[in-house]
């Protein structure tokens, strides 16, 4: 699958530059290159299994490191869907199946986790309906699992990438996305070995699963405030 996978990207990534229009800057200044020593990926407000198209707001280098090094945990409800499911064991050479619960699933993420890898994350668990809620009708919460990531790997840099939603071009359960969109995007780049000892000397070992997840939830509806304000000013 890996010999695949960087090809696959690209190709998604020259389609989606053809099809929208990007929006992504990043919220502070990046170091000059801040994708080799990436090793977690957090893509936060997660609102259509089409968010593959934020792959044409950043380089190939990214594309690189996740057709390379990438464990990727994705759902097994969507990895049994027939045509969605094909294409994403085929993003990165380790797609690991998980549950929506918290169970041995999701130690076999963290056991996959090797020296290069770039764990591909969408922290929330679940995508965002129209109404702001899930598919239950709860509020869209971080989960925890992102934090036992953040104890596995030591050191390296953490992307946080902000959709500003993508529900303009495909609401869950649509089949077509909507072409010539403005799809926006934030980037925030960390120090995990600074970010967890921050946490950690802050909330303590026992509050830091907890505090991560407030923390990626409070930095995600600030940047999304940002980008919501920008189409409202957009809308005739």
């Amino acid at each position: 699958m890996s010999a695949l996978s960087y090809p696959l990207l690209l190709a998604v990534q020259a389609l989606s530059r053809a099809l929208w229009h990007h929006d992504a800057r990043w919220v502070a200044p990046p170091p000059a290159d801040p994708w080799s020593q990436l090793r977690i990926l957090a893509i936060l407000n997660h609102t259509s299994l089409y968010e593959p198209i934020l792959a044409g707001a950043v380089p190939a280098a990214l594309m690189r490191r996740i057709g390379r090094h990438g464990v990727v945990p994705v759902a097994e409800k969507t990895l049994r869907r027939p045509i969605v499911g094909r294409f994403f064991r085929l993003v990165a050479p380790d797609v690991v199946p998980v549950t929506r619960v918290r169970d041995q699933t999701w130690n076999e993420v963290t056991s996959r986790v090797g020296p290069d890898s770039l764990v591909a994350i969408l922290p929330e668990g679940r995508m965002k309906r129209a109404t702001g809620l899930d598919k239950d009708g709860n509020p869209m919460t971080v989960r925890g699992g992102i934090a036992d990531l953040l104890r596995a790997i030591p050191t390296g840099g953490m992307l946080l990438a902000y959709s500003g939603g993508l529900h303009h071009v495909q609401h869950p359960g649509e089949l077509l996305p909507r072409p010539f969109k403005t799809v926006r995007l934030r980037l925030e780049l960390l120090d995990i070995a600074h970010y967890r000892d921050a946490l950690i000397e802050e909330h303590g070992r026992h509050g830091f699963k907890l505090a991560v997840i407030r923390d990626l939830e409070a930095r995600r509806d600030l940047h999304l405030r940002e980008m919501e304000a920008l189409d409202a000013e957009r809308s005739p």
